[in-house]
């Protein structure tokens, strides 16, 4: 089955007691049981409900994976991942990561005794050099958050198996339409829902999809036992989404090359980061394992402070300056006092997240419209 039959098809079959095409929101917390654990496979809808298993065999089925499990956000999601260590063990991720993964590693599981590696893992090879017998996780973003870093799944796949290590990637940014990390190596892949796969800015969620057996019945006991579930109106909204997903991420792809192409040569663009450009140093990895470059781009200002960046971030007309992404709106943020902030500035800079970095969000509107954004937000003079 291709992706958009899987999209609008896969976890989805007509409801045995109506015949509904659209899966039923089974707004309900509890099951009626013939006798003491004598059930129809739901008991209590921490741990299941219907909605939610369709949705979450949707998720499955668009990364190629047998198992997925939704969560009531992204940060739910990646912080059950981390529930599988335990205090000695070592993680090795990224250095470009969403702030708000910064700041569960380090602000909430270094506590419990897990160390992390912040690398720039441009060279796969590098993370050689910083594992041992503690190390027992590889946690990337590609692209990355927010300088767009390609980082080549597959040779850091071959890594993780050589070294018996687990190996999870936050594919947000690409979504299912665009990469497919398990076919690449990966054994957890990881999404914050809320962007593309939900797609309208109307629902926050999270998901982990994956093949192990094993390893989905250790999170399913994380997912049920701590509760970081999400309920069925929002398993509906994302399963109404998913369906559009193929025609969304295709729109998304064509505006943000258009708007790539503008900016990369705007004369207060001093810098621009987008993995479709053939000289973007990652270009071949990201052609090779992506399917487009998506609809997100980054730009630092040329010669602009955090005032005169703060102005032209709130010149847009068409443009939302708000935090998230992938939506059918185009969104603009400002990393390091939005999305970022909680990274500390020595260590932002250092991965290139300045304070006159823009993080633009593509949406689907017409072009035209976004280019003339683009044009005034820049044009407007300094006051």
């Amino acid at each position: 089955m291709k992706f958009a039959t899987k999209a609008i098809h896969a976890g989805q079959e007509p409801d045995p007691t109506t015949g509904a095409i659209m899966t039923p929101i089974y707004q309900t917390s509890t099951y009626w049981q013939k006798s003491p654990g004598d059930n129809k496979g739901y008991e209590y809808s921490r741990g299941t409900n219907p909605t939610r298993k369709a949705l979450e065999d949707c998720l499955a089925a668009l990364e190629n994976a047998k198992f997925g499990l939704a969560f009531s956000s992204g940060m739910g999601a990646t912080d059950a991942v981390m529930k599988l260590l335990a205090p000695g063990d070592e993680v090795i991720t990224g250095n470009d990561l969403y702030g708000g993964s910064y700041r569960i590693f380090t602000k909430i599981f270094t506590n419990y005794g897990i160390k992390f590696h912040f690398l720039d893992l441009s060279d796969p090879e590098i993370i050689r050099q910083y594992t041992n017998e503690k190390t027992k996780l590889i946690w990337i973003e590609t692209p990355t958050n927010p300088t767009m870093q390609i980082v080549d799944i597959e040779a850091i796949g071959k890594i993780a198996k050589e070294k018996n290590l687990l190996f999870a990637v936050d594919n947000t940014f690409a979504s299912p339409y665009l990469q497919n990390p398990i076919d690449l190596g990966a054994d957890i892949v990881m999404h914050s829902v809320t962007k593309y796969i939900g797609g309208h800015s109307d629902v926050v969620m999270g998901a982990l999809m994956l093949n192990d057996e094993e390893l989905y019945k250790k999170l399913w006991f994380i997912y049920n036992a701590c509760g970081a579930t999400p309920g069925p109106m929002d398993s509906f909204l994302v399963l109404r989404g998913i369906k559009t997903l193929h025609l969304r991420m295709k729109a998304h792809c064509e505006n943000g090359r258009q708007v790539a192409e503008f900016l990369k040569t705007h004369p207060k663009v001093e810098k621009i980061y987008w993995p479709g450009f053939t000289d973007h140093p990652n270009h071949n990895i990201a052609k090779k394992q992506m399917l487009d470059f998506g609809g997100m781009i980054s730009i630092v200002l040329k010669g602009a402070d955090l005032q005169e960046t703060f102005r032209i971030a709130s010149s847009f007309k068409v443009f939302s300056l708000a935090e998230s992404l992938g939506g059918v709106e185009s969104l603009i943020n400002h990393p390091v006092s939005m999305t970022h902030g909680s990274i500390p500035k020595a260590e932002r800079e250092k991965a290139g997240v300045v304070d006159n970095l823009l993080r633009l969000s593509v949406g689907v509107e017409d072009i035209e419209d976004l280019l003339e954004d683009l044009k005034q937000a820049l044009s407007t003079p300094t006051l």
